[in-house]
């Protein structure tokens, strides 16, 4: 089995929620407190700005992630997703809610506790890489075990290990300015992840590059995920990003939660005509797999195709041995259910109506 079956068993057998966002609401503005009222009754993002003067960042924000889990928040410029994640790390106080990790109210912590908390429980990734200019690759690395007052010893080793995790070998003594675009977004990643932290907290980190450097580090994070299991909470405006990555995804519209699930989930069944028209360009051959469209059986008929076989590849195979069906399996190789070839067409198929045509509420 690959090992992307692996991931998704991994995440499906995790029950414990590492991170638990609750009823948060950000309103910005000089009396946010007064106006939260309008907002439960239903103001909008506008009327909130032209009547009364003030932004709403976040209404009513509920969000779990389990633990090894990469949790996905996208939405478009001015949705809130950047926003949200800086409430996890506490760099912006919420007007309202609670914000949980592995059961403790981050807004809750006093000053000390806070500071412990982002030395070694979360790290952050930044979209413009925020290196310090000054520092060679190894002491940006570095820098957050030095914070965390480790050995220079300690550091020197730690710094080494992930500098090669990330392919920077060979660049230790250079600065940032000697580097590209993608080597100072691995430097980033690699000072994230030699804090050990447990969860790393990604804002667009992977906005600002290239479409091949972007598509390169996405494959090396969910490389070292695979061995890493951390809890990542992922932002991006991308679709295809966040449907490449994400064991869960939760889109964001002006501040508000609009839908969530997996990306199966999201292709197969958009909530509402915005999901709908987001998702209408994706290559639904590449992204939907056979576990989205089969049915139980035990039958053992057919080429067997794993849970996580993109549909496109299934056809493939279907279609070049001359069959109309075929058996799915799990990790074990049991069969546990059946694709037709004419079920996984018309899944492949763009909707031509609009989300409300097609039932979707």
């Amino acid at each position: 089995m690959g090992a992307g079956f692996k991931h998704i068993e991994r995440v499906q057998a995790v029950s414990e929620q590492k991170i638990q966002i609750k009823n948060l609401y950000k309103i910005f503005g000089n009396d946010a407190e007064n106006v939260m009222d309008l907002v439960n009754d239903g103001i909008s993002k506008q009327e909130l700005l032209e009547n009364h003067g003030h932004v709403l960042g976040l209404r009513n924000i509920n969000i779990d992630v389990p633990e090894k889990c990469i949790r996905v928040i996208m939405g478009l410029s001015g949705s809130g997703k950047s926003t949200l994640i800086r409430h996890i790390n506490r760099l912006i106080e919420p007007t309202s809610g609670q914000v949980l990790v592995g059961g403790e109210d981050v807004l809750m912590m006093s000053d000390e506790e806070l500071k412990n908390f982002r030395r070694s429980k979360a790290s952050m990734v930044f979209q413009k890489f925020a290196l310090l200019p000054h520092r060679t690759v190894i002491e940006n690395v570095g820098y957050g075990l030095q914070i965390q007052k480790v050995s220079e010893t300690e550091i020197n080793k730690r710094s080494q290990h992930w500098i090669d995790r990330v392919g920077l070998t060979g660049f230790e003594d250079h600065y940032p300015a000697q580097l590209s675009g993608g080597m100072q977004q691995r430097v980033g990643l690699a000072r994230a992840l030699a804090t050990d932290a447990e969860i790393l907290l990604m804002d667009e980190a992977f906005s600002a590059l290239d479409p091949l450097i972007r598509t390169d580090m996405q494959g090396i994070l969910l490389g070292l995920q695979e061995e890493l299991h951390k809890t990542i909470v992922f932002i991006t405006h991308d679709l295809d990003e966040a449907l490449r990555i994400g064991d869960e995804i939760s889109i964001l519209r002006d501040g508000e939660v609009v839908q969530q699930g997996t990306s199966q989930e999201i292709v197969m069944n958009p909530s509402d005509d915005y999901i709908a028209d987001f998702i209408k360009d994706v290559n639904r051959a590449r992204v939907l797999e056979v576990r989205s469209i089969m049915e139980p059986s035990k039958t053992d008929r057919g080429p067997r195709l794993d849970l996580t076989t993109p549909l496109e590849d299934a056809m493939g195979k279907l279609s070049e041995l001359g069959e109309t069906s075929g058996c799915v399996v799990d990790d074990k190789g049991h069969v546990i259910g059946k694709i037709e070839l004419s079920a996984a067409i018309s899944a492949i198929k763009r909707p031509e109506k609009t989300s409300d045509e097609l039932g979707y509420r």
